[in-house]
C-alpha cells in the first residue's frame, strides 16, 4: 500500500446466538484497531422502542407503520459500544427477556430490516480504518461485498451452556430450547434470513476457547489485509 495506509477492511461475522460472536467481534476489532458494530443490538433497540410505545408485536403492519420513528444511534468503539434510542441509553433495557422474546418477530418485518440495514451500511462505509460487523445476515444481505465473511457455529448444547452461563443460573435445557426456537425463526424468515454466505469461512467454536476463536479470526483478517 502507498503511504503506509492500509485500506479499510470490512469484516462480517454471522452466526446463531451463543457462538461467541459478540465477544469475538469486540476483541478482534479492539486488537486490530477497527470499529465494531453489534447489529443485534440495533434490532433489540427498535424492539424495545416498539414495546415501550405499546405497538402490537403480533401485527407486522403496525410495526412497519412506525419503523422509521425511533432514532437509533450506535457507538462503534469496541471497548464501549453504546446504543441510544431518541437520546436514551438503552444498552441495559434491550437485554431483558421481554425484548429477547420479541426481537425475532420485529426483525422479520421487511420495513424494519430495510431501515436497520441502511443504518448498518452507513456505519460500515464510514468507518475509517474498517469495521467488524456482527449479526445474522451481514455477509449475505447487509454487506455482501465485505472483505472477509466469517460464519461462527457451535453445537446447540455448547451454545446453551455458554448462554446460560451468561444468564446467571438459567436452566440449560430451557436456554437450549429458546435458542433453537429463535434460530429457527430467524433462519426461516423471508427477509434476510440467518444464513451462511457462499464465500464465508465457517469456524466451528464448539471445541474452542474464546481466545482460540479470537486468534483464528485475527489471523484470517490479517491474511486478508496482506492480500493472501
Amino acid at each position: 500500500m502507498e503511504n503506509g495506509a492500509a485500506k479499510p477492511v470490512i469484516v462480517a461475522i454471522d452466526g446463531p446466538s451463543g457462538t461467541g460472536k459478540s465477544s469475538t467481534s469486540k476483541a478482534v476489532a479492539a486488537q486490530l484497531g477497527l470499529s465494531y458494530l453489534d447489529t443485534g443490538a440495533q434490532y433489540r433497540a427498535i424492539t424495545w422502542w416498539m414495546v415501550a410505545n405499546g405497538i402490537d408485536i403480533e401485527d407486522p403492519t403496525a410495526i412497519a407503520a412506525v419503523a422509521g420513528k425511533p432514532e437509533i444511534v450506535s457507538g462503534t468503539e469496541p471497548g464501549n459500544p453504546t446504543i441510544t434510542v431518541d437520546g436514551t441509553d438503552v444498552s441495559g433495557p434491550i437485554r431483558t427477556q421481554e425484548v429477547t422474546s420479541k426481537v425475532s418477530a420485529v426483525s422479520a418485518v421487511p420495513d424494519v430490516r430495510a431501515r436497520i440495514t441502511e443504518l448498518q451500511r452507513t456505519l460500515a462505509t464510514s468507518a475509517e480504518a474498517g469495521i467488524v460487523v456482527e449479526g445474522r445476515d451481514i455477509g449475505t444481505t447487509v454487506l455482501p461485498d465485505a472483505d472477509l465473511k466469517i460464519f461462527l457455529t457451535a453445537s446447540p448444547e455448547a451454545r446453551a451452556a455458554r448462554r446460560s452461563g451468561e444468564l446467571k443460573g438459567a436452566d440449560v435445557n430451557a436456554t437450549r430450547d429458546a435458542l433453537v426456537k429463535r434460530d429457527a425463526a430467524d433462519s426461516s424468515r423471508k427477509t434476510s434470513p440467518l444464513a451462511k454466505a457462499d464465500d464465508a469461512v465457517e469456524v466451528d467454536t464448539t471445541e474452542l476457547t474464546l481466545q482460540q476463536v479470537i486468534e483464528c479470526v485475527v489471523t484470517l483478517v490479517e491474511e486478508k489485509r496482506a492480500g493472501k
